[in-house]
């Protein structure tokens, strides 16, 4: 072993939470830089290029939370439940909890910077013997988060695209066909750039993210700058404030909290940092830093945007009733003169486009992180990294052809695909606090933090994220009506659409899953620290002694060979 190269000391004492034992080294065939050896601690070796800066992962994961074109994606959850003072205090009361979401995440991120995430922090911070199940649960509810994430944003650009085309041609009406094919069209776009080499990928969303920024502080500044409404030109602030327009059958309190989605889905994508942590240069503090820079900026310019909005939105009922078809472009319309209207619903859809290409390229490396633990049917062909592009492209692919399918359900109605919108809320708040909650009540001081971290505060926060899930997952799931006036089309289908393949995944744990699936699995070969010929391939295997089955090593039958 005279040819290969490693460093002097054991990864099991590097400033992450490491799988290794402590004495054990890697084994490589180069000297190991600061990112491969946390990674290597970690029980992973790197496949990806580190490409990414601290700028491009934010770019990527700004360009995924879109802000703009979430706003408009999402304004009728925000005005339609609640009225102006729904939009402007829930957004408000909202970031406060969400911040502590992102700030525990960010935290977990330093110390376990991996594809796997939230799914690997899972199983590496279990409780013994329940590593495998919170994974698999934790995993499955991210995936379900990150896989309706392009669909949703597509369809909504989708129909953005033929609202525009509706204001220039009124007798022109949208068919759920022509929005079917363009949605099918615009995921195929995606899925192609997605499946471009990670400096291309890095470069796109750069730019994507910078447009993303321009435009929505040309929005902010523009909307009441050329608003044509008069007597009075905007909305009186007490009106603005204090009036809650109940769009709902439930108390004024619950109808702002199902307000809720709107800020919910819009800042849910502040997790692409740790998906990507893995191509990131400085990935113990880069990926952590990109996580919180982009929930709060995002946070404080998404306000801003409610603010314009609240104080010029004319008449709420016609803007959701519109026949354009799109909330955003209804407004749009009622606000401004028709060239300006048009000119800001095309800078949504440039956004809206952007947005949807990272969202593809964070579902593929979830997707990617999961198949190479075997998680799902056919993982062989899903955890394969191109040759030419060393991106997994397969798993884009995979992720496409589920996300056209769940565009069907546009044939079922407004309520059915506004469903994929809730769904991704949920699923990726779950996914989101199961590690958190675990980290926060189970684990306390034995957490082995990164150079990341909340110190004394992250209990107090960790707690305030978990309670607001807790709080907000019931929520998310009602109907907008009660009783006698709740129909199949005004149902909300959230619980189904979530709960039933949740509701397989725990029944095909039960049944199998639980018998072969033992959580992340270490790929990368390390040795005993001094012990020359010692070598250790990484296995998942279960410990008889405590029942956990969380990451561990075990001896190569070929290391037998030299007396292991």
């Amino acid at each position: 072993m005279s040819d290969l190269k490693q460093r002097a000391h054991s990864v099991g004492e590097v400033n992450v939470s490491s799988v290794l034992p402590s004495g054990d080294i890697p084994i490589s065939n180069h000297t190991l830089s600061a990112d491969e050896e946390a990674l290597a601690a970690l029980g992973y070796k790197q496949e990806f290029k580190r490409e990414f800066s601290l700028w491009t992962t934010f770019c990527v994961s700004f360009a995924v939370l879109g802000l703009l074109p979430s706003f408009a994606s999402t304004l009728y959850f925000g005005m339609g439940y609640a009225g102006t003072a729904g939009m402007v205090w829930g957004w408000l009361i909202a970031m406060i909890f969400i911040q502590c979401v992102a700030m525990s995440m960010a935290e977990l991120c330093s110390s376990m910077p991996t594809s796997g995430g939230l799914y690997y922090a899972a199983a590496v911070l279990a409780p013994p013997g329940w590593g495998p199940l919170a994974a698999w649960f934790t995993g499955w509810s991210n995936w379900i988060g990150q896989v309706t994430a392009a669909p949703s944003v597509d369809y909504a650009l989708s129909a953005m695209t033929l609202a525009a085309v509706s204001i220039n041609k009124p007798d022109y009406t949208p068919q759920n066909y022509q929005v079917f094919l363009l949605t099918t069209l615009v995921m195929i776009l995606h899925a192609c750039l997605s499946s471009m080499p990670t400096k291309w990928i890095a470069n796109f969303n750069s730019v994507g993210s910078s447009i993303n920024i321009a435009a929505l502080i040309v929005v902010i500044i523009l909307i009441p700058a050329g608003t044509n409404r008069s007597n009075p030109r905007f909305t009186p602030t007490p009106h603005v404030w204090g009036t809650i327009e109940n769009g709902t059958e439930f108390p004024a309190g619950v109808a702002v909290l199902m307000s809720f989605i709107s800020v919910i889905w819009t800042m849910s994508g502040y997790d692409s940092p740790f998906h990507l942590s893995e191509e990131c240069s400085n990935a113990t503090i880069a990926s952590p830093r990109a996580i919180v820079l982009t929930s709060s900026i995002g946070g404080l310019m998404g306000w801003f945007l409610q603010l314009v909005v609240a104080y010029t939105v004319i008449d709420i009922p016609s803007v959701l009733a519109s026949a354009l078809g799109n909330p955003w472009a209804s407004y749009l319309y009622q606000v401004l003169p028709e060239k300006t209207a048009l000119a800001v619903l095309a800078l949504t859809i440039v956004c809206g486009f952007s947005m949807g290409q990272g969202c593809m390229v964070a579902a593929s490396r979830v997707t990617y992180a999961y198949a190479r633990d075997d998680c799902f049917p056919l993982s062989r062909i899903w955890k394969k990294v191109n040759p030419i592009t060393d991106t997994p492209v397969n798993a884009v692919w995979f992720n496409c052809a589920i996300g056209v399918a769940l565009c069907l359900l546009i044939f079922a109605g407004q309520v059915a695909i506004n469903a994929i919108f809730s769904v991704g809320a949920i699923a990726a708040f779950v996914a989101f606090t199961t590690p958190i909650a675990v980290r926060t009540f189970f684990v306390g001081n034995r957490f082995r933090a990164g150079p990341w971290n909340l110190g004394k505060a992250s209990p107090f926060i960790g707690t305030a994220a978990v309670s607001f899930v807790l709080l907000m997952v019931p929520i998310l799931c009602l109907p907008s009506v009660t009783g006698s006036d709740l129909t199949a089309q005004l149902m909300n289908w959230t619980c189904v659409v979530y709960g039933g393949p949740m509701l397989l995944v725990m029944i095909w744990w039960v049944v199998s899953a639980r018998k072969w699936f033992k959580g992340p699995k270490v790929n990368i070969e390390h040795q005993m620290l001094g012990r020359e010929g010692n070598l250790i391939e990484g296995k998942i295997v279960a410990d008889s002694d405590s029942g956990d089955g969380s990451l561990a090593a075990k001896k190569d039958p070929a290391a037998a060979e030299l007396g292991v």
